[in-house]
């Protein structure tokens, strides 16, 4: 996927001040658009759990009710049996309220989209590479599902337990005698509502943490193969070019370099991984970005930038002084200094958070890996953007090459 020099924001839908496709989707555009930003991405539309997370969404297919403006709004027979008769493969094992909840879901998003469109915004969602314990999609093809192990992450900085996800993990073989249809059917409905998506966990089609059901944690999980490349040749040669932006962070080994290159997508930096004084040649450095990859401020799992550099170590801290001294701009105050310079990357896109954006501490942290209770609930006040914020993220961005 080839990407101009250009910008983004992320911002979920959930984060916005009335939380959904209303006016403040709208007046989030505008405000894009002020700001001489390309592209709005956001974290799965699905349904989310207890907890809030999008990415343990009840389906993979379906959109959650509560990001409807209008869930009341009547669906007519007709566009009913339109939707169905489109999405066969999944709607088909919905109920009607969640197959009315869809129809009225795809008329909100065509109509914000169409919005976006013509204020030159395009959108970036987010596939997450597992489906939910429990989900709709786990009922309806349970045949494309393994019994007795779950997914996760092996210990890390975030958590020296791992990660015990939980979701159920894939049938590879399975997947593969169905020619991967479930995969091609997926992306098919993601690029009905996105013009890019990001595949989160990426690493996990080239190897998987599978760990045992009953366990506690991840720490007794092991590495298993993935199918590599196939999932997404088999849905290329039915929808084409896939405008996809790899995940590839965490414990990266060279074949899951290789298979995203293979592809041909971008894969990821994050501003917050690069100030490492033990690993001079770590991708997420400034001075060893790539053109093959989009560069982020932080992620829905880190913290914002003013957290983070709070709670920063000081050897780390001075690597990033220097490389903010080297963009020629450590005097300006943070965390602009940190998004001027990380806007200079030879990175084609850039995107920052809104919390980075607005220079918001640790409150506004979207998600805290491995735990519950905290995450996903963070939202915009009204007004809280203003075109103040606006023209300076524009002057940014128009420093550095990249307004559309």
């Amino acid at each position: 996927m080839k990407l101009t020099r250009t910008a983004g924001t992320q911002l979920h839908l959930t984060s916005l001040p009335d939380g959904r496709l209303g006016p403040s989707a709208y007046a989030f555009v505008d405000w894009l658009q002020e700001a001489g930003q390309s592209y709005w991405q956001m974290l799965p539309l699905g349904p989310p759990d207890r907890h809030g997370s999008p990415y343990k969404a009840a389906s993979a297919f379906a959109a959650w009710k509560g990001l409807l403006a209008e869930p009341d709004a009547p669906v007519d027979p007709e566009e009913r049996d339109a939707f169905l008769e489109r999405h066969a493969y999944w709607a088909s094992s919905l109920s009607r309220a969640m197959l009315d909840d869809q129809v009225r879901f795809d008329r909100e998003w065509a109509a914000l989209r169409a919005y976006a469109k013509e204020r030159g915004v395009r959108l970036i969602g987010d596939v997450p590479i597992y489906v939910a314990p429990g989900s709709i999609d786990q009922k309806a093809w349970p045949e494309l599902f393994r019994d007795g192990l779950v997914a996760g992450a092996p210990p890390d900085a975030y958590s020296d337990k791992g990660q015990h996800w939980g979701n159920p993990i894939y049938d590879w073989p399975a997947l593969q005698r169905r020619g991967y249809r479930w995969w091609t059917e997926r992306f098919r409905r993601t690029f009905e509502l996105f013009d890019v998506a990001r595949v989160d966990h990426f690493r996990g089609f080239v190897a998987y943490w599978g760990i045992p059901a009953d366990a506690k944690d991840a720490r007794s999980g092991t590495w298993k193969r993935g199918p590599g490349a196939a999932p997404f040749r088999a849905a290329a040669r039915e929808l084409g070019e896939l405008a996809l932006i790899a995940e590839d962070l965490g414990e990266i080994t060279e074949p899951v370099v290789r298979l995203r290159r293979e592809l041909g997508l971008p894969g990821m930096v994050v501003l917050q991984f690069g100030f490492d004084p033990d690993d001079p040649h770590g991708p997420h450095r400034p001075e060893n970005h790539r053109e093959d990859v989009v560069a982020y401020t932080g992620t829905h799992d880190s913290d914002t930038l003013m957290g983070w550099w709070s709670s920063l170590e000081e050897p780390r801290r001075e690597e990033a002084r220097a490389a903010m001294r080297e963009a020629g701009t450590e005097d300006d105050e943070l965390p602009w200094g940190l998004v001027r310079m990380w806007f200079g990357s030879v990175c084609p896109l850039v995107m920052t958070q809104v919390q980075d954006v607005l220079g918001l501490g640790s409150e506004a942290r979207m998600n805290l890996p491995g735990t519950t209770g905290r995450s996903w609930r963070w939202r915009l006040e009204p007004g809280q953007l203003t075109a103040q914020t606006a023209q300076r993220l524009r002057a940014v961005t128009e420093e550095a090459g990249r307004l559309p």
